[in-house]
């Protein structure tokens, strides 16, 4: 079972996250450009963490840090995730909303950031809108986008806890 662990070096479990952040933007591109599904604020928000989580788990497989190293890209993954994950979860919970407590639809993405001041327009992003709460399509008729990339969120999570807190 030890050797089984040391298999999943910190370079694999970092090339991994990576690999698995890349597979996450192609499929959102594939559902944007040939499914037709346009993202929401919240959902362009989500793909900033998962693309910034990527960029960052690239750089730790590339660089190949020793232990003080792998806990700081670690560290730098956790944050991100847990931002991601709190934009997930948001979303997740508008779209539970009962329909007379989804808030009403917003401007949208383009015209928030450039009409608003940075921080009135993160408010109003994360605020939601009635278009973030709207499920346009599910995995396996049961898990939404934003239930998909939660999980995702708290399988990363997992995993930069577990090289964060390994001993060698």
């Amino acid at each position: 079972m030890n050797s089984m662990l040391q298999w999943f070096s910190s370079r694999r479990l970092f090339a991994g996250g990576f690999l698995l952040c890349l597979f996450l933007m192609i499929a959102a591109l594939y559902m944007e450009h040939y499914m037709g599904l346009e993202p929401c604020p919240l959902c362009a928000f989500q793909r900033l963490f998962v693309i910034a989580i990527g960029v960052v788990a690239l750089l730790a497989a590339l660089h190949n840090p020793q232990r003080v190293g792998q806990r700081i890209y670690s560290a730098v993954l956790a944050l991100l995730t847990l931002g991601g994950l709190s934009v997930a979860l948001r979303h997740v919970w508008l779209q539970h909303l009962p329909p007379d407590k989804v808030p009403d639809c917003g401007p949208g993405l383009n015209y928030i950031m450039d009409t608003f001041p940075v921080f009135d327009a993160l408010r109003l992003i994360f605020k939601g809108s009635g278009e973030c709460a709207e499920v346009s399509w599910r995995f396996l008729g049961l898990f939404s986008i934003p239930e998909l990339t939660a999980g995702f969120f708290v399988v990363m999570l997992i995993v930069e806890i577990y090289i964060f807190a390994r001993k060698a």
